[in-house]
């Protein structure tokens, strides 16, 4: 038997409302916000959060394989996966692949996913997806994309919802896409896209997975169906007889947008944290073509419970207060140049020392318990030379023992860095820039968690690093 053991999902702490968009361009604006990412985020430490969401409190040596799928990957040119893998803290023996260049490649990871698994090649496979694309300024796809990720455990033991019927079809047609060097989404006209390619696509991928599995609109429990805008995943499952009022899953699109390759592992995994024993989920994504799959809930979906819910994350936010930042986030204007990061990346120390700087590790001396970050080879507390074991650090809380405000520090458009040292509950400390703070909320002690951000742009390759935020049980600040 093959099918989900976990889920996760993860969504930007900044929101970005709509009207403000439309303010800007004095035009009408989309109900709603959208989910951005922060100025240190993009689509690998978006999936880092979601894989580290999915894996939860199971054992990272289980996992076999990691799929990431992304239009929007930080590199042309260098596997994503592997990176994910790495800061995730797989086993180097573990099969690493992307998925890219298609908004299906989320949908098409999660297929190969589901194979992998049947085929025997590997017990349990992680899929990850991220996107963080751009439209047109003034655009509708401006205000209808959104900043997120999503991921998706396949194995054959621990199963929360099996794989009842898979079904693709493929249809060539320029609706949607980017060229080489283009920087925004570029759409052919609306009634022709929608008519000839997401509904006729979507249309027959429903029907037809129904009718291989043998099933009617109203065996399903729920619909789960990917959209480009607020109602077209609406009008769509009128058409193929599900009732839009009790069956079909919230698209999202009010909160937090249209997040690419990763809507449709997204919004399955908001069907998953609703589901119960028995339930019938099918899911249908578009792009090119259309995948479509048929879920059926165990009586092991009672057990599942993700580290973090999508409610969660819709009720933790902070709006950004004009339209200008978040051009400046999104590296559309371009402000006065900040202060310069004054440190010199050198990509062979960046792969010496990635035990510390990805995957986050510290030590734990043998002899007297004293526990280091970064690693240590001489423990200061006892003096004990290569006595130490190495422990993961990135699920480890703790709380602000002092910080320091520095005005300048930080980038133009957000001069202001937070300079923290925290005590983790063990004791060990670290010195970590705060990211995704209210400046209300700063106080010693405050209780914080870890995250994987981009520290800056260096050399020529993205420069990551860990940074700490505030532990948020829910509310807009």
């Amino acid at each position: 038997m093959v099918g989900i053991t976990s889920a996760g999902a993860y969504i930007p702490y900044r929101r970005l409302s709509r009207e403000l968009i439309g303010k800007a361009w004095n035009r009408n604006s989309l109900k709603g916000e959208r989910s951005i990412a922060n100025n240190d985020e993009d689509s690998i430490t978006m999936a880092v959060e979601a894989a580290s969401n999915c894996i939860g409190s199971e054992p990272r040596e289980s996992v076999e394989a990691l799929l990431f799928a992304s239009t929007s990957a930080p590199y042309k040119e260098k596997l994503s996966a592997g990176l994910v893998s790495t800061v995730c803290n797989l086993r180097d023996q573990v099969f690493t692949a992307d998925y890219a260049n298609s908004l299906r490649a989320g949908t098409a990871a999660l297929r190969s996913a589901i194979n992998m698994v049947k085929a025997g090649d590997a017990g349990r496979v992680l899929v990850t997806a991220a996107d963080c694309r751009l439209g047109y300024p003034k655009s509708d796809e401006e205000q209808l994309l959104g900043d997120g990720a999503a991921a998706i455990m396949v194995g054959d033991k621990g199963i929360i919802a099996t794989v009842e019927a898979t079904f693709s079809i493929n249809k060539e047609i320029v609706d949607v896409w980017r060229n080489d060097k283009d920087q925004f989404v570029r759409t052919g006209e609306s009634r022709f896209i929608m008519t000839e390619g997401y509904n006729a696509c979507m249309k027959e991928a429903v029907t037809g997975i129904l009718k291989k599995s043998g099933l009617t609109p109203g065996d399903i429990q729920k619909v789960v169906l990917t959209t480009p805008n607020m109602k077209a995943n609406l009008d769509l499952a009128k058409k193929t007889g599900f009732d839009t009022k009790t069956q079909v899953q919230d698209n999202l699109m009010l909160s937090v947008g249209n997040c690419g390759s990763a809507q449709p592992l997204m919004l399955l995994t908001a069907a998953l944290e609703d589901a119960k024993p028995g339930d019938l989920i099918l899911l249908a994504g578009y792009g090119d073509g259309a995948d479509a799959f048929i879920f059926k809930a165990t009586d092991e979906i009672n057990k599942f419970k993700p580290l973090s819910s999508i409610e969660k994350y819709l009720r933790n936010k902070s709006m950004l207060s004009t339209y200008q930042l978040y051009l400046s986030f999104r590296g559309i204007i371009e402000p006065m140049p900040g202060e310069p990061f004054r440190l010199f990346p050198s990509n062979s120390a960046y792969w010496r020392e990635q035990e510390s700087i990805l995957q986050f590790l510290g030590s734990r001396c043998k002899k007297c318990g004293a526990s280091i970050f970064p690693i240590q080879r001489i423990c200061f507390s006892c003096g004990a030379k290569d006595e130490f074991d190495k422990i993961p650090c990135y699920s480890k809380k703790g709380k602000v023992f002092t910080y320091s405000i520095d005005k300048l520090a930080g980038r133009s458009d957000e001069p202001v860095v937070i300079q923290t040292v925290v005590d983790a509950d063990d004791r060990t400390r670290f010195y970590l820039i705060m990211t995704d703070y209210d400046p209300s909320e700063l106080k010693v002690g405050l209780e914080v968690e870890f995250t994987f951000r981009e520290i800056y742009k260096g050399a020529n390759f993205n420069n990551y690093y860990w940074k700490c935020r505030p532990v948020r049980n829910g509310g807009a600040s």
